[in-house]
C-alpha cells in the first residue's frame, strides 16, 4: 500500500502498532497462570491459537479508511505544486465529528482539461457520440437562464460537454467515469430554476441533460400513483392523466420537468391542497456520485422501513445524487369546480380573508394572491377577457362532489371575504373563464416581463425571488417590503401562493439600480427570516441564496448537511457549490 504523505503514514503505522499490541494482549491472556487450571483443579484443554484476524482486519480497515479519506478529502492539492494544508487534528476531527464546517476541508481537486477530455471520450464510447455534444449553442443554452437576469453566471461558468443519457444504466456509467476523473456534474431538466442551480460554476465539467429520459413508465390508476423518468414535463403527465380524471399534485413553471421539481422540492399553485413535491414523492431511483444505483422505496403509500432517503433527496438540488426515475402520487380531480376572483382594498384584508376561509373548514384547490401592480400587469397584457380592478386580489379555485356542495363552499368563502371589506367578488361565468383566469396566473411571469418592458423600456431587467412566512406574518412582511421598495423608487409586482404564506416578488431595475435592489432584496429575505420564515418557499437555494441558509438554520445544521454531502459525494463532483459551501476558499455569498 502506498500512502501519499507522512501524516497518513503516521496514522496507518499507529493503527498497525495498536493491532500488534491488541494481538499480543490477546495471546498473553490466553496463557496466563490464572487460566492454567479450572476451579475444580482439573487441567482444562489447551486454549485455541490466538485469533489475529480481528486485529489485522482492524489495522487494514483503519489504514484504508485513513488513506482514502486523506486522499479524497484532505489531499488539498489544487495543483501538484500546492502544499498540504490539513493537519492530523483536522483529520481526527473530521472522522469523529457529526457536523463539518468548511474550515476542516481542503479545496476540492477537479479534473484537468486533459482528464476531462479523456472522460468525455469514454462517455461517448458508452452512450454514443450522438448523445454527447459540445456545440456552442448547446453549451450556451445549458449555461444560463434568460429569466435569471439578476444572477448571471460568470464568463467561464459553462460545461465542457452536454451528455444525454437514455437510461438509469447510462447515468450510472457516466457517473462512474466522472467520479474516476473527478469531473464536476450538473444535472439538467428544463433549466427553469431561478437561483443558479444549473450553472457550471466549476469550469470543465459536464451537464447531464435528461431530454431523452422522458417516458411515463407506468400509471397505476387504482393505486393513484405514476412512475416517470426525470425528463418528463409535468404538463405531459397531466395530459395523460386527464382522461382518467386524475392530476399530479405539484405544478410550477409551465415547462418544468420532474427531475428539477424533485431537486428543488417544487410546489406551485396546487400545493395549498396537495402539498409540495416532498408530500407527493413516494419513491426515487437515483445514482450516487460513484455510479451506485439506489431505489429509496417500493410503492406503498406508507413505510417505516429504513431511513427516509426519499425525503433526503427531495430538495437536495442534485448535490447528493442524480435522480433518474420517480414514483409520484396522483389525485382525483374534483367532480365540479368554481373559480372566484375576490378583490380588496389592502393586502392585509386579503390575508385576513384567507385565514377566515381556512378557519371555516374550507380547503381550496388553489388560493393565489396578486397585488395591485400584478393586476395592472395582467390588464396591460390582456391575458383575460375582463378588465380587473387594480387592487390586491385573490384567485380562488374550490372543488366539490356536486353543485350543491360547491354552492355552500362559495357562500362560506364570500362571507369570509365580505368580512374584510371585499370590493368585488366575481365568480367565473363558466368553466372556460375559470381556466382562462388560472392560465393567466400560471403565465403571470410573462405578464410581468411585458409590464417591465412597456413601463421601463427594453433595458429593464427583472429580479424574481421568493420568500415564505407563516400566514399570520405575511401581510406585515409584504407591507414593510412594499414600503422599502417605494422609499427607494423601485417598482415590483407581488404574486404568491398565499395559502402557504409563500410570495414571489418580481423587481424591475436598470443596471445603475442593481446595487440598490440587492440591498432591498437582502432586507426582504432577512425580514422573512426574522418573522419565522424561510429564504425560499419553492425556488430552492442554488448558489444564489447560500448565505441565507446559515442565517435561517444556524451553522451547526448546515455543517451537518455538509457532512452528509461528504459521505455521499466525497470528491464533491455533484452540482458543486450549490446549497452551501464545500470549499474553504470559496468567498462567494
Amino acid at each position: 500500500m502506498v500512502f501519499r504523505n507522512s501524516r497518513t503514514v503516521a496514522v496507518a503505522r499507529g493503527a498497525q502498532r495498536f493491532a500488534r499490541r491488541w494481538t499480543s494482549s490477546s495471546r498473553a491472556k490466553s496463557t496466563s497462570p490464572a487460566s492454567a487450571t479450572s476451579p475444580s483443579g482439573t487441567t482444562p484443554p489447551p486454549p485455541p491459537p490466538p485469533k489475529q484476524r480481528p486485529a489485522l482486519l482492524y489495522a487494514g480497515v483503519s489504514a484504508l479508511a485513513t488513506a482514502g479519506i486523506a486522499t479524497y478529502v484532505f489531499k488539498s492539492k489544487v495543483s501538484d505544486a500546492a502544499p498540504m494544508t490539513a493537519s492530523f487534528s483536522d483529520l481526527a476531527t473530521f472522522l469523529t465529528s457529526s457536523a463539518i464546517p468548511t474550515s476542516l476541508l481542503s479545496r476540492p481537486r477537479y479534473a484537468s482539461a486533459k482528464e476531462t477530455a479523456q472522460a468525455i471520450a469514454e462517455i461517448s464510447a458508452v452512450i454514443g457520440e450522438a448523445n454527447v455534444t459540445s456545440s456552442p449553442g448547446e453549451i450556451e443554452s445549458h449555461s444560463t437562464n434568460p429569466a435569471c437576469t439578476h444572477h448571471p453566471p460568470g464568463e467561464d461558468q459553462h460545461p465542457a460537454a452536454i451528455v444525454l443519457p437514455g437510461s438509469t444504466e447510462d447515468v450510472s456509467a457516466i457517473l462512474k467515469i466522472c467520479n474516476r476523473y473527478s469531473v464536476p456534474v450538473v444535472p439538467y431538466s428544463a433549466g427553469t430554476s431561478l437561483e443558479g442551480h444549473i450553472y457550471s460554476v466549476r469550469p470543465g465539467g459536464i451537464c447531464i441533460d435528461f431530454r431523452r429520459m422522458n417516458a411515463i413508465l407506468a400509471v397505476h390508476e387504482d393505486d393513484l400513483d405514476v412512475v416517470v423518468q426525470a425528463g418528463v414535463p409535468y404538463a405531459e403527465i397531466n395530459s395523460a392523466l386527464a382522461p382518467l380524471g386524475l392530476v399530479l399534485g405539484s405544478d410550477c413553471a409551465p415547462s418544468a420537468q420532474i427531475g428539477g421539481m424533485v431537486a428543488t422540492n417544487a410546489s406551485g399553485i396546487n400545493a395549498v391542497s396537495y402539498g409540495a413535491m416532498k408530500e407527493n414523492t413516494i419513491a426515487l431511483t437515483a445514482v450516487l456520485a460513484d455510479g451506485t444505483v439506489i431505489k429509496t422505496r417500493q410503492r406503498p403509500r406508507k413505510s417505516s422501513a429504513g431511513y427516509n432517503l426519499t425525503g433526503l433527496l427531495v430538495g437536495s438540488e442534485g448535490t447528493l445524487a442524480v435522480v433518474t426515475e420517480a414514483t409520484l402520487k396522483i389525485h382525483v380531480k374534483p367532480k365540479v369546480e368554481k373559480v372566484i376572483v375576490a378583490q380588496f382594498k389592502t393586502t392585509r384584508d386579503t390575508t385576513d380573508a384567507v385565514a377566515d376561509i381556512f378557519r371555516a373548514g374550507i380547503k381550496p384547490g388553489a388560493l393565489e394572491l396578486l397585488d395591485d401592480r400584478m393586476m395592472k400587469a395582467l390588464n396591460l397584457a390582456h391575458m383575460t377577457t375582463r378588465e380587473w380592478l387594480e387592487t390586491p386580489s385573490l384567485f380562488i379555485r374550490v372543488g366539490g362532489v356536486n353543485e350543491k356542495v360547491l354552492g355552500e363552499y362559495t357562500k362560506a368563502i364570500k362571507t369570509a371575504c365580505d368580512a374584510h371589506a371585499c370590493a368585488a367578488f366575481v365568480p367565473a361565468r363558466n368553466q372556460a373563464e375559470g381556466e382562462e383566469l388560472f392560465l393567466a396566473r400560471k403565465n403571470a411571469h410573462y405578464a410581468c416581463l411585458d409590464y417591465g418592458y412597456e413601463t421601463f423600456g427594453p433595458e429593464c431587467r427583472m429580479w424574481g425571488t421568493d420568500v415564505a412566512v407563516p400566514l399570520s406574518r405575511l401581510s406585515y412582511v409584504l407591507e414593510e417590503t412594499r414600503k422599502d421598495f417605494d422609499a427607494h423608487g423601485i417598482v415590483s409586482c407581488v404574486l404568491g401562493h398565499v395559502g402557504d404564506g409563500n410570495f414571489h416578488t418580481n423587481i424591475y431595475f436598470l443596471s445603475d439600480q442593481e446595487a440598490r435592489v440587492r440591498e432591498i432584496t437582502d432586507r426582504m429575505v432577512k425580514r422573512g427570516l426574522e418573522n419565522e420564515g424561510t429564504c425560499t418557499g419553492e425556488h430552492g437555494v442554488g448558489n444564489g441564496k447560500r448565505g441565507y441558509l446559515e442565517l435561517e438554520l444556524g451553522p451547526s445544521t448546515v455543517d451537518a448537511m455538509r457532512k452528509l454531502k461528504m459521505a455521499w459525494d466525497p470528491k464533491r463532483i455533484l452540482n458543486p457549490d450549490k446549497v452551501f459551501k464545500i470549499d474553504p476558499e470559496d468567498t462567494g455569498f
